[in-house]
């Protein structure tokens, strides 16, 4: 009995003690801090986060949606799938500046203007969050990233009562230019991307879906009311890092542009010196479309078989036809069969409906890859007449 009574206090004990050490105080404070894009893909979006910070309590702590569940059984699988989870993470405040801070990444914060009663909910929220069973989600670019959990929780803490209004110089956007506003569109990252993402990132996205972006968040929260009280979500704002102002440098030769154009003239001039020796360089048909083919496939994999969203409708797939790979090993032939060079027309079928999309607008493609369309498309007219005068 004496057992069961010691347990049961101890429990009391540790249960009260808990309770008063997440309670916060009147001088307790909510922010949101947005981080400035980094040097590498992974980190040229920003960075969004929630800082509490309790001098009576002294508490100064950061929680961010951000962080890869590297523990997660067939990690690369499943981020390659869309299936990956990530976590809430927890970090001291001063850490978390010390670190955006070694690699010159821009720090703004807003106070959030919050009752007692509601910072108090918020922090509840995000310790209960922070429990083990609790700390994955099913991370999704556009929709329930970094970014978008600030939001989220936000309005989760104030009921829903929040009104978004649009920030000044707002400007309407499709997903991809929201994307591509924070690259360099002639960069291999800004051309993976418009390689993997379809056109369903072409359609324009409402005022509130901008906030997929860290950037946004602070824009939007900046003009945002809280309907309830009549009165600004952010009390006040500060920059409390400025990014260093050094110049980026991009080498031209290195970018796809340059190296497409390069490779894409090569098969040009390859294409016109088989034309006046009446030959046919079997080597190149076979690379071309092996390459195309073998494209195609990933393009179709991440359509059907992974759960981003944004990889849906994709029609890159228009020049990069899966079928090519099944058909390679007929290049190899002297002599084409009456059904291939009809394939050959209907590949460059496809290529004009390329781009009729890209001059509607159903689907922008990467600037990158103009030379080679280009190429392509010279190179399969040579085929066609090539196998017609056999």
């Amino acid at each position: 009995m004496k057992k069961i009574l010691l347990l049961a206090f101890l429990f009391l004990f540790t249960n009260t003690h808990f309770a008063q050490q997440s309670q916060l105080s009147s001088q307790a404070e909510i922010s949101v801090l947005t981080v400035g894009p980094g040097s590498s893909l992974n980190d040229a979006f920003g960075h969004s986060a929630f800082r509490i910070k309790d001098v009576n309590k002294d508490i100064d702590v950061v929680y961010g949606y951000g962080e890869y569940d590297f523990d997660a059984p067939n990690f690369y699988l499943k981020f390659a799938q869309g299936k990956l989870n990530y976590l809430i993470n927890k970090t001291e405040f001063n850490r978390f500046y010390q670190i955006y801070k070694y690699y010159d990444r821009g720090i703004k914060e807003q106070l959030l203007n919050l009752s007692q009663s509601e910072k108090q909910k918020l922090y509840d929220y995000l310790i209960d969050n922070y429990k083990p069973e609790n700390r994955r989600y099913l991370y999704e670019f556009f929709f329930d990233n970094c970014a978008t959990k600030i939001k989220d929780v936000t309005n989760v803490t104030l009921n829903n009562t929040i009104t978004f209004n649009k920030p000044r110089g707002f400007k309407d956007s499709t997903f991809r230019t929201l994307i591509q506003n924070n690259l360099n569109r002639n960069s291999w990252g800004s051309l993976g991307i418009d390689l993997a993402l379809g056109s369903v990132i072409d359609r324009q996205a409402t005022p509130e879906q901008h906030m997929f972006l860290p950037e946004n968040i602070y824009r939007f929260f900046e003009h945002a009311t809280i309907e309830s009280y009549n009165k600004p979500l952010v009390k006040s704002n500060r920059v409390l890092y400025v990014k260093k102002d050094i110049p980026q440098t991009s080498n031209f030769l290195l970018s796809p542009l340059f190296i497409l154009s390069i490779i894409s003239l090569l098969i040009i001039y390859t294409t016109c010196k088989d034309y006046t020796k009446s030959k046919r360089s079997k080597w190149l048909d076979v690379i071309l479309f092996i390459l195309t083919g073998l494209i195609g496939i990933l393009i179709l994999l991440l359509w059907f078989a992974t759960d981003h969203t944004g990889t849906h409708q994709n029609y890159n797939l228009l020049w990069a036809f899966a079928l090519n790979v099944l058909f390679a090993h007929q290049l190899l032939k002297t002599k084409a069969s009456r059904w291939f060079i009809k394939y050959l027309k209907f590949l460059i079928i496809l290529l004009s409906l390329l781009t009729l999309h890209w001059i509607i607008g159903v689907q922008v493609f990467a600037i990158g890859l103009t030379p080679l369309l280009i190429a392509l498309f010279i190179r399969y007219i040579f085929l066609i007449k090539y196998y017609g005068k056999l």
